[in-house]
């Protein structure tokens, strides 16, 4: 049940993002540059926590947001 809750919260927060507010008409682009994202840190946290390897954790870093919706949908065993 929780984890049907934690995805309907995915797209809420997407579009909450992509908002821009009452004053802003257009849609401004964004730069994503090199570097370490949102979704590699979070894969890295959540590996770790169900894994406790530094390797899977490196793995599922470069995976990124795949495994973070992949941890959602699969319960730990």
């Amino acid at each position: 049940m929780r984890t049907s809750y934690s995805l309907l919260l995915i797209p809420v927060f997407f579009l909450a993002a992509c908002y821009g507010g009452p004053y802003e008409s257009y849609a401004v682009p964004v730069y994503v540059g090199p570097g370490i994202g949102l979704g590699t840190i979070i894969a890295v946290v959540v590996s770790w926590s169900r894994n406790k390897s530094i390797l899977w954790a490196i793995i599922h870093g470069f995976l990124g947001w795949l495994y973070v919706i992949y941890a959602l949908l699969v319960p730990k065993k």
